[in-house]
């Protein structure tokens, strides 16, 4: 069985990458994260969730996304790699923060190289 935790550790990544790259579509306070334990994906490390429409128009809400990192191979990878990810997952979030997803064609991994070394240039912490 899935447990879910909240993960202020990758909310607090999320916002420095925001931040740093300047994604000023992604509003991080409705941008939750969450890691995940107990899956039996094989090859997902994290996945992007959006609330739909409807939910966000029967509960009131603007649009949320939630970041979800499986722990079982999240957590086991290095920094610079889990960063990519989550740059990766916020990616697929569209400038108009509505609820709706950008999909691979978009999403790919020489965006994600790309943005990542602007990162870097920006952050040498990182």
């Amino acid at each position: 069985m899935i447990k879910y935790f909240r993960a202020p550790d990758i909310e607090q990544r999320v916002r420095t990458i925001t931040t740093g790259l300047e994604l000023r579509h992604i509003d991080p306070q409705r941008v939750l994260c969450i890691r995940s334990r107990g899956s039996t994906a094989r090859r997902t490390i994290a996945r992007c969730h959006a609330m739909p429409r409807i939910m966000q128009s029967a509960f009131g809400m603007p649009a949320h996304y939630i970041i979800e990192v499986i722990s079982e191979h999240f957590d086991k990878m290095p920094q610079d790699e889990q960063m990519k990810t989550l740059i990766h997952e916020l990616l697929h979030i569209p400038v108009a923060f509505g609820g709706g997803f950008k999909f691979h064609g978009f999403v790919n991994r020489a965006r994600v190289e790309n943005m990542y070394k602007k990162l870097l240039n920006k952050d040498s912490s990182l």
